[in-house]
């Protein structure tokens, strides 16, 4: 299987050691690094990876790194690193703390692997993908955020659920915000192309767009400690291998829009074509008029974050 020669992962707590094992498993790369700030846990979990080669039969080679610039000469580099919001801790509080660790990477990024593509996860991902572009300079196509993906995913398990039917054969789109003003985009959605609205009544619908926008929060109140990370990490594969395999798939993630639905300077989650150079198309899709309010909602709730990043004293501006 032709891939890429090195893929860097950003963090290494459970999405981010997830995704790496997930992607070991694959082959996608002739080597994978797990960069972490807690000395030992990048080495111990690469190491532990690496040490299921001969069970699992990958040929990836696993390193771990506490040095940023390990991520030199990496094609694609996925961002996983940050904090998640505490009790106590503001939005903009938030913001500030995951910018600063972002922007640092995204500093690296620029230094050591210029020509990379870029995959962000860290919350509050629209924001986070729009400050790493504009820390690292990359081009707009090489910085997108994992977003959609997720959200759709979560969006066709509970519709199958709900019919009772193969999950691969949902097919729908989340778009906008991930977070509260996401946009599953129920025009769009069908099971083997049959329209959503004539399998389910609307108010199960209504139920499932509902379960679909606190999803992450219903991981998050089972769980008690901690949140999701085996369906993230898959989603996360999936787009690393779209782009290492430049498979051209046609999925929804966080990029940067530059008049595309109406919209300038920011990010925001849009179908795409993805594959080995990164975004290498925006698909504007007809929207109904219920979904574009919400869509525009969705701006301005991103808008309304950048708004804080932009008073910090490092706040770039994006060219």
């Amino acid at each position: 299987m032709a891939g890429v020669r090195k893929i860097a992962v950003l963090g290494a707590g459970n999405i981010g050691g997830t995704l790496a094992q997930r992607l070991a498993e694959s082959d996608l790369a002739n080597d994978v690094v797990l960069i972490d700030i807690i000395d030992g846990l990048p080495q111990g979990k690469a190491l532990d990876i690496q040490e299921s080669a001969p069970v699992i039969g990958f040929s990836t080679r696993m390193t771990g790194s506490t040095d940023l610039a390990a991520v030199a000469g990496a094609d694609i580099v996925v961002e996983t690193a940050g904090l998640a919001r505490k009790p106590g801790m503001s939005r903009s509080d938030l913001l500030e703390k995951n910018a600063a660790i972002v922007g640092g990477h995204a500093e690296a990024v620029r230094l050591h692997a210029p020509q990379a593509v870029v995959i962000v996860v860290t919350n509050p991902v629209d924001v986070m993908t729009y400050w790493f572009r504009a820390r690292s300079r990359l081009p707009a196509a090489h910085v997108f955020g994992e977003s959609g993906t997720l959200d759709t995913a979560r969006f066709r398990w509970f519709v199958a659920e709900a019919l009772r039917v193969a999950p691969r054969d949902v097919t729908g789109f989340v778009l906008g915000t991930h977070g509260d003003t996401m946009v599953p985009i129920l025009s769009l959605t069908s099971v083997a192309g049959v329209p959503l609205g004539r399998l389910l009544p609307a108010d199960k619908i209504a139920a499932i767009v509902e379960r679909t926008k606190k999803g992450g929060g219903e991981i998050v109140e089972l769980l008690k400690m901690g949140s999701a990370y085996y369906a993230p990490s898959a989603t996360q594969a999936e787009l690393v291998r779209a782009v290492a395999l430049n498979e051209r798939r046609l999925l929804p993630v966080t990029a940067n829009l530059d008049g595309e639905y109406g919209l300038k300077d920011l990010c925001l989650g849009v179908p795409v074509i993805l594959g080995r150079s990164g975004v290498e198309r925006i698909v504007e899709v007809e929207l109904s008029p219920d979904e574009s309010t919400a869509f525009r909602a969705s701006a301005d709730a991103v808008r309304s974050d950048l708004q804080i990043l932009a008073a910090l004293p490092t706040a770039p501006g994006v060219r």
